[in-house]
């Protein structure tokens, strides 16, 4: 193909262009060094914006050396690692440092752990996202009841329960033999041998859900895998860094119950809110029990108020119970039934009535 002498002009002036901007900035760049230097003899360049950001990069490595050295917040020597164990704000040097210290650190830790509460407490009652997607072939809300949905090994997507009951259609429309996955159309595996080879090569994949799911099957010993609570843990931790929510609710639930690991209700309510903010409705609703059992039951109300919105029906019962015991107002009530309500109607169809009509291991609400 030709080219035509414009075109090559254009290119080579670009060229040119792009050799001369470069000569251009080092000449400034020189000038500039030279008008620095000339400032400390010439005082009327003392406040020359291009000094003082010479001087700023000049300073940059020794500010960021400086910004790095933990001082002691008493006697001010460097290397201090011993932390103030409330506000975790402050450093000291040894406990000795810490000691003196405390009574004139008392009120900055004080406002220090108020402020942090708040913040935690921000994050912690705001209404997360849906924790699930919308069902890839009705494109309706995926329900929050885990027998609503299913997740398919074959292509890592999770389906509504109605999807998974209905018929499969053909091209032409004509049914067709229903072992088929309703999306990919894989058959479904022949054994649980073969659902496990399916399964692993999507946790090979960093497949969140499958790893959840085969965690599952490690802490109750079905599809053929051995009970093992340490691999299972192990399991949940690596979907919960990937964030699944449900996988930090099982941690929680674990430590709670000493389930493979000692009971620490610490580390459980821990897990549990990992789990809430991500959107996990059990997780929020074992949230809403520990500060109802600790006599809080306005927070216990705002656990389950997020909960109900996010379509947990034992949310709802509980919210009813504090109404009639005069822990709850008629308001409040009233709220929570319309939360319900709306979930509702973003998640029911007629195909899915039909599935849980036909078994219980449909039933989406």
């Amino acid at each position: 193909m030709n080219i035509s002498n414009n075109n090559k002009a254009t290119n080579n002036d670009d060229n040119t262009l792009e050799v001369i901007e470069p000569l251009q900035t080092m000449r400034t760049a020189d000038n500039n060094d030279k008008i620095c230097k000339d400032s400390a003899s010439k005082s009327n360049y003392n406040d020359d914006g291009v000094c003082e950001m010479n001087d700023m990069l000049q300073n940059m490595s020794t500010d960021d050396k400086d910004s790095n050295v933990s001082l002691c917040a008493n006697c001010g020597k460097e290397g201090a690692n011993n932390i103030c164990n409330k506000c975790q704000q402050v450093k000291y040097c040894n406990a000795v440092c810490k000691k003196v210290h405390k009574k004139k650190h008392k009120k900055d830790c004080e406002e220090h752990t108020r402020r942090a509460a708040e913040l935690h407490d921000i994050e912690l009652f705001k209404q997360p996202p849906p924790h699930n997607e919308d069902c890839p072939i009705c494109f309706l809300r995926l329900p929050t009841l885990e027998e609503g949905r299913r997740y398919q090994s074959c292509c890592g997507k999770v389906i509504c329960s109605g999807c998974s009951y209905a018929p499969v259609y053909d091209n032409q429309g004509n049914e067709v033999d229903n072992d088929k996955c309703p999306f990919c159309r894989t058959l479904d595996p022949d054994s649980n041998e073969e659902a496990i080879k399916r399964i692993m090569k999507r946790v090979k994949a960093g497949d969140a859900e499958a790893l959840y799911n085969v965690g599952c099957h490690y802490q109750e010993g079905s599809y053929g895998l051995p009970r093992d609570i340490d691999k299972a843990l192990e399991l949940f931790h690596r979907a919960g860094e990937l964030g699944h929510a449900n996988a930090y609710c099982s941690i929680g639930a674990a430590y709670e119950s000493g389930t493979g690991v000692e009971v620490d209700n610490e580390k459980a309510v821990h897990y549990y809110e990992l789990g809430a903010i991500r959107g996990d409705i059990y997780a929020r609703y074992n949230l809403g029990l520990n500060e109802e059992e600790a006599g809080n039951t306005e927070r216990a109300l705002k656990h389950w108020m997020v909960a109900v919105k996010a379509g947990d029906n034992d949310s709802l019962k509980e919210i009813k119970d504090m109404y009639s015991e005069g822990d709850a107002s008629k308001e409040d009530y009233m709220k929570a039934l319309q939360l319900y309500q709306e979930y509702l109607s973003e998640i029911k169809s007629d195909q899915r009535d039909k599935a849980a009509a036909a078994s219980e291991s449909y039933r989406y609400y």
